[in-house]
């Protein structure tokens, strides 16, 4: 395709999203393939010569949107939330137009300078204190593994980076096993390992407990271990717990050890003042992650890191050759030195353009009525016949199990859940908790409205009532 091409086609494109946007409430949520059914359509080398973009174009029209689980349905319950306000799609496309690779200032300073900003806006947006500074990262994953290694290298006196870790003594790391999956994966690649991951014990509410924490602490201390750092979890996955962050943040204090806190999806919520309570302490801790593209409309992938002080992530992570200085500026930020990959993309851009096009108190509206809703759906669910709530509603997240006399309820549930995602007019997901198959339910998709949600209810009601022979098939 040459340039000048380029204006009809993206017409073309920008066409197909506003009417795939109009229409996507009327495809099944999940995709209806099979594994294999996609890849069997296309072709198995690549074309020597090219292809008209009719071509193409008709190609991704017939074999891409019903191969792909609709993020932007309203009727999207599942996992936590992708999502895309139009808005930041916008912002997007003109990133993508302009193609900056934004590792230094220098190569970008309109994005390096914007970031500053957008991350500054953010964490007013959040109540946070304004000793904490931001950086615009990829995913939580990545931001979770810059505060692992952070952890390591401070507890090493930053022999690690030096030396490598060989030879040094195992650094714990301690967290609650309702910590998300990424804090096991970091603890593999900052050369940890999962045995020195130290999964602390929790209460009856599923908060990480901090007399237990503190006992752990000593334990490995009289055993020559090295604790390193804690991970706190605000909102974790699997059923939106949280731990008492005070609490465990002053034990961490009083040890001397460094602390993340994982907010990845509740601290979105945390632009609604009355919710704050949630994470009461978090001033304390040293780094904070939160995803924006979660639960507030920010085109994935966005995800913010605060630091209360970034100089210690910066002497782990920090790398600069001379091919990388900008000459005659020393005053200037480089945000490469503050994550693992050198290129960055610009994605401040979309931060601007939402915060912009919506103001914080229509994000903040969005949110509660996301909360309301799912208490609704959480109650008219555990009125249900053979429904039982397992979890209560942790802001906009709640588990279920379906429990017919008669059958283990675990099994009934997943065959339910099978049975409603198969029939395509919600997307629901499970988890494991305390060793039982539940079914999870977020309400978080950013046009979700309320019928939308009452009628997943409806669904749900409806398919455990016409499959008769559920009992027996399990």
């Amino acid at each position: 395709m040459k340039r000048d091409e380029y204006y009809h086609w993206a017409e073309r494109a920008a066409r197909w999203g506003a009417d795939y946007l109009a229409s996507v409430e009327q495809r099944p949520v999940r995709a209806q393939t099979k594994p294999g059914d996609i890849a069997a359509r296309l072709p198995g080398s690549p074309p020597d010569d090219p292809e008209p973009m009719e071509t193409i174009f008709d190609d991704f029209e017939q074999l891409v949107p019903d191969g792909m689980t609709h993020w932007q349905h309203p009727r999207f319950f599942a996992y936590f939330p992708g999502n895309a306000a139009p808005a930041s799609m916008v912002a997007e496309h003109l990133v993508t137009v302009m193609a900056a690779q934004c590792m230094l200032w220098q190569t970008s300073p309109a994005a390096t300078e914007l970031e500053t900003v957008m991350a500054d806006w953010m964490r007013q947006a959040f109540g946070l204190p304004d000793h904490f500074c931001g950086v615009i990262q990829d995913t939580a994953t990545t931001t979770t593994l810059c505060a692992v290694l952070t952890m390591r290298e401070r507890a090493l006196g930053w022999r690690g980076v030096e030396s490598g870790v060989a030879g040094t003594r195992p650094v714990r790391v301690y967290a609650s096993p309702q910590t998300h999956s990424s804090v096991l994966k970091a603890a593999r690649l900052a050369g940890i390992g999962e045995r020195h991951l130290v999964t602390v014990p929790t209460d009856e509410t599923w908060s990480m407990d901090p007399r237990a924490l503190e006992q752990a602490i000593a334990d490995d201390r009289a055993a020559g271990l090295l604790p390193g750092g804690v991970v706190v979890c605000v909102g974790g996955t699997s059923i939106g717990a949280s731990d008492r962050v005070r609490e465990v943040i002053e034990v961490a204090r009083r040890n001397d050890l460094y602390v993340h806190v994982d907010a990845a999806w509740a601290g979105s919520a945390m632009v609604c003042p009355e919710l704050r309570a949630l994470w009461d302490g978090v001033e304390g801790a040293d780094s904070i992650v939160i995803n924006p593209h979660k639960w507030l409309g920010a085109q994935f992938d966005c995800c913010l890191q605060f630091l209360a002080d970034p100089k210690p992530q910066l002497r782990t992570l920090s790398v600069r050759p001379g091919y990388l200085r900008t000459l005659g500026e020393s005053d200037v930020t480089d945000y490469n030195d503050w994550g693992i990959p050198l290129g960055r993309r610009f994605r401040a851009l979309k931060l601007w353009f939402l915060l912009r096009a919506h103001g914080l108190e229509d994000l903040r509206n969005r949110i509660r009525n996301h909360i309301a809703w799912a208490q609704e759906a959480a109650a008219a669910i555990s009125d249900l016949e053979d429904f039982r709530l397992i979890t209560p509603c942790h802001l906009s997240l709640f588990t279920f199990q379906f429990a017919p006399q008669g059958v283990a309820p675990g099994a009934a549930s997943e065959r339910l859940l099978q049975i409603i995602n198969d029939d395509g007019r919600i997307y629901l997901t499970q988890t494991h908790h305390e060793g039982e198959f539940v079914i999870r339910f977020q309400v978080g998709q950013f046009d979700c409205r309320r019928e939308d949600v009452l009628l997943a209810v409806d669904v749900i009601r409806e398919l455990a009532e016409s499959s008769s022979s559920l009992a027996r098939e399990v």
